[in-house]
């Protein structure tokens, strides 16, 4: 994979620039609010309306009730009256047009009513109720007619019903003042909440657009963390998932400089070494020894190259996996490769323990064998005599050799790439970093000992890894 700075950012041209700004997060968040908050006190207002409407109906239904039942034996006594001054003038009882009854003491709320016999005729009526009979059933109960809703009671005793009327027109005109009342604040207070929503969405969106102004200014050559202070939750959230992308991606252009670095600094010499002794093989006609040095020089190129490639992979990070692995099969699987050489097929000895199941952890396979794989080689290249590959419960790896061993105050430089303590150990700086960088990414230790626990000398390195 190849790495490199961040393209540029395209500018916009006018228009787009135009078109966001129409476009805003807060415009939309004011029109939307503005729009579901209508929409949701039209729907109250609808509901209420229902609500108003049914007490309104409910209400006056009880009063005609109620009224009713009070003034029946008024109207009947009033028809009994009308009918004996009737009898004493001579006149009969029975009139051919109903009786009107005397004005009522507050005409305003004067209220509407006729007795009715059996057949359907007025006998008696209110001042201001019609002079025929109400257009509605002669039963108990509430009817309505065009311009009317009625309640009709039958005497107990007398072949008699009375009739209540109340006009519709009262009943709609108080629901249409409720209505009214809801609805013209809800329009005179819309403009006023269309501008508080705008200034508190713009307030509150500040935190946005400041997180937007500093992603805007990172680059390859600024990859510094974002300032998360002062912003919400969600924006945090946001803000600390792009400090993890730049970290990630700083890292990556850590390892991609260090591994120009590193080849600059691992395979200068080996090249100009292979030039040198090319040129002279040529010089010479291409004599034997010549070539072999070439040669030579070729595969510390190669052994340099591959182990910049696995210290590459090492600080990425990019594909170690998290699964369960048994340290007794790996290092039987590294020995192997060993064994196949000729000058490391007697020098190195394992050292397992009886059980394979309790030694099983969690990690890259593949990366703890490179690692293992360069243990072995720094201790094959300097040390003297056996080579012994150690696994202990519950999951440490130790590769120990029996050479000179270094110094104390020398120990704890191993691990930094590039260190030379002298011109024959050139390779333990860049092998060790290369187990120190995999053991670290799995999350173990890499513990080193000069000499070896219980030897006078030697050197010994473990890697001590999580127990499955």
């Amino acid at each position: 994979m190849k790495f490199g700075l961040l393209p540029p950012v395209r500018p916009r041209s006018e228009p787009e620039t135009e078109a966001v700004a129409r476009e805003s997060l807060a415009g939309r968040l004011t029109r939307t609010l503005i729009v579901w908050v209508g929409g949701v006190w039209l729907l109250c207002v609808l509901g209420v309306g229902w609500y108003v409407d049914r007490e309104i109906n409910h209400n006056f239904d009880s009063e005609l009730a109620e009224v009713a039942h009070r003034m029946f034996d008024t109207a009947v006594h009033e028809l009994g009256t009308l009918r004996n001054e009737r009898i004493r003038r001579g006149e009969s009882a029975e009139p051919v047009r109903p009786f009107i009854a005397p004005p009522q003491l507050f005409p305003t709320d004067a209220v509407l009513y006729q007795v009715v016999d059996l057949h359907e005729r007025v006998l008696l009526r209110s001042s201001e109720a019609p002079a025929n009979a109400f257009d509605v059933p002669m039963a108990t109960g509430f009817a309505d007619s065009e311009s009317w809703r009625i309640f009709t009671v039958r005497h107990p005793t007398l072949d008699l019903y009375f009739q209540v009327a109340d006009p519709l027109d009262e009943r709609r005109t108080a629901l249409n003042r409720t209505l009214l009342g809801l609805i013209i604040p809800l329009m005179a207070v819309l403009p006023v909440l269309a501008l508080v929503l705008r200034n508190v969405a713009r307030t509150e969106l500040r935190g946005l657009q400041s997180l937007a102004g500093e992603i805007a200014q990172r680059s390859g050559a600024d990859l510094r963390p974002i300032p998360l202070r002062g912003l919400p939750r969600e924006l945090h959230s946001v803000g600390e998932d792009v400090n993890r992308l730049l970290q990630r991606l700083s890292h990556a252009l850590d390892v991609e400089r260090a591994l120009a670095a590193n080849a600059a600094h691992e395979l200068r010499s080996p090249l100009a070494a292979a030039r040198l002794r090319l040129q002279t093989a040529l010089e010479h006609d291409l004599r034997r020894n010549d070539v072999q040095a070439a040669l030579d020089a070729l595969h510390t190129l190669g052994h340099r190259a591959e182990k910049l490639l696995q210290l590459s992979r090492a600080e990425s990070g990019a594909s170690l996996a998290r699964a369960r692995v048994n340290l007794v099969q790996l290092v039987g699987t590294v020995a192997e490769e060993f064994w196949k050489v000729a000058n490391a097929n007697e020098r190195l000895t394992l050292k397992l323990p009886e059980s394979e199941s309790s030694v099983a952890v969690l990690g890259d396979v593949d990366a703890l064998a490179i690692a293992l794989r360069n243990l072995v080689e720094n201790a094959l290249r300097y040390g003297r005599g056996r080579v012994v590959i150690e696994v202990m419960p519950p999951g440490t790896l130790a590769v120990r050799d029996f050479g000179p061993g270094v110094g104390a105050e020398q120990l704890h430089t191993l691990r930094q790439r590039h260190v030379r303590h002298s011109s024959d150990r050139a390779g333990y700086g860049l092998g060790l970093s290369i187990v120190n960088t995999i053991v670290e990414k799995h999350g173990a230790r890499l513990e080193l000992y000069s000499p070896p626990p219980g030897a006078a000398t030697g050197f010994e390195a473990r890697i001590v890894l999580n127990a499955a």
